[in-house]
């Protein structure tokens, strides 16, 4: 009875921060999706588009609608404006010489925060963008001889634009494995985009304004509630057959790895939370793939890109379909 209690809850305060985030990002309920997803799912997201199109204002609003940990200050948001001459330590942070103590003292940089905008992160080196390589994977930043933790909350948003390619690095794989997640944030519909052009005084006036409708406990709590998710074994096994497909298939030269297989299974279950279910689904697991698997796929060309990936999944779903697998709506793991 008390699981059942605490996921009512989580759903209750997941409707909030959607409610919420769409006082100001409007017309965008799957891109917000995706991005809760990966909040959820304890990993980060990579969104790509053009300018303009609300990438950033999308971040500042979730960091509002978040209150710290001491109540009102909010969410340590920081935004890095990722730029070709960006070094390693405007990133970590570096040792300064204390007066007083007579020593070196360390002082730490932006990416000790709980929420993280890495705008245009493409536009920096290589040497830069290894630098976010730990913290995204182990919640930890080495400097020297000491490696200091960071915020239990720690949740990267990073942007990169599509066009304008000149004088960007592009992503390496592995810093690309790092980003559960990489969506195209995309232009709202035409008549969205008349609402928007209507009330743009008022929604930005709610930008500035937002409310603080969860704590970081509670952000934290809806972390591990996530865990609990239900999902079925045939869906856990159409999760390895994906995987195993991809590194079979003759368009793909990189396919995917054990640990994009779990990143997989994570993203599912926080996908079907943010969706107010305690199970996970077929559809979700179409909905998922492209998302969390193709920016971790190298393809022989365009057209591979555009085909392999969708010719594994629907093999996949229609394994699934012929089995008729039934899903407990109830089923709760403990």
């Amino acid at each position: 009875m008390e699981g059942t209690i605490q996921i009512e809850q989580a759903l209750t305060n997941i409707q909030k921060l959607v409610d919420n985030i769409e006082k100001v990002i409007r017309g965008k309920r799957p891109q917000i999706q995706y991005v809760l997803t990966a909040l959820l799912a304890k990993g980060h997201i990579l969104m790509e588009d053009n300018p303009g199109t609300g990438k950033t204002v999308m971040a500042k609003t979730l960091a509002k609608s978040i209150a710290g940990m001491h109540g009102s200050s909010g969410a340590n948001f920081k935004r890095i404006q990722f730029t070709p001459d960006l070094l390693p330590m405007d990133l970590i942070g570096s040792h300064i010489f204390d007066d007083i103590k007579k020593e070196f003292v360390f002082k730490k940089g932006p990416l000790f925060c709980n929420l993280l905008l890495a705008d245009e992160i493409n536009r920096a080196s290589p040497k830069v963008q290894s630098a976010l390589l730990e913290c995204m994977a182990e919640n930890q930043i080495t400097m020297g001889e000491t490696t200091y933790p960071l915020e239990k909350l720690f949740f990267t948003i990073a942007t990169q634009n599509p066009i304008e390619m000149e004088g960007t690095y592009p992503l390496p794989t592995a810093q690309l494995d790092r980003f559960f997640i990489k969506i195209q944030f995309g232009y709202v519909d035409e008549v969205t985009e008349l609402n928007i052009y209507k009330d743009y005084l008022g929604i930005q006036n709610n930008l500035e304004n937002i409310q603080q409708v969860l704590s970081m406990q509670e952000i934290l709590f809806l972390q591990d509630q996530t865990e609990k998710v239900f999902i079925h074994e045939e869906i856990v096994a159409g999760v390895r057959n994906i995987i195993t497909d991809t590194r079979k298939h003759p368009d793909i030269v990189l396919g995917g790895s054990t640990r994009s297989g779990i990143i997989f299974l994570k993203c599912l279950k926080a996908f079907a939370l943010v969706n107010g279910r305690t199970f996970v689904t077929e559809d979700d697991l179409k909905q998922m793939a492209v998302p969390v698997l193709d920016h971790r796929m190298i393809y022989r060309n365009k057209e591979a890109k555009q085909k392999a990936l969708a010719m594994i999944l629907a093999k996949e779903l229609d394994r699934l379909s012929k089995l008729k697998i039934t899903i407990n709506p109830t089923a709760f793991a403990h």
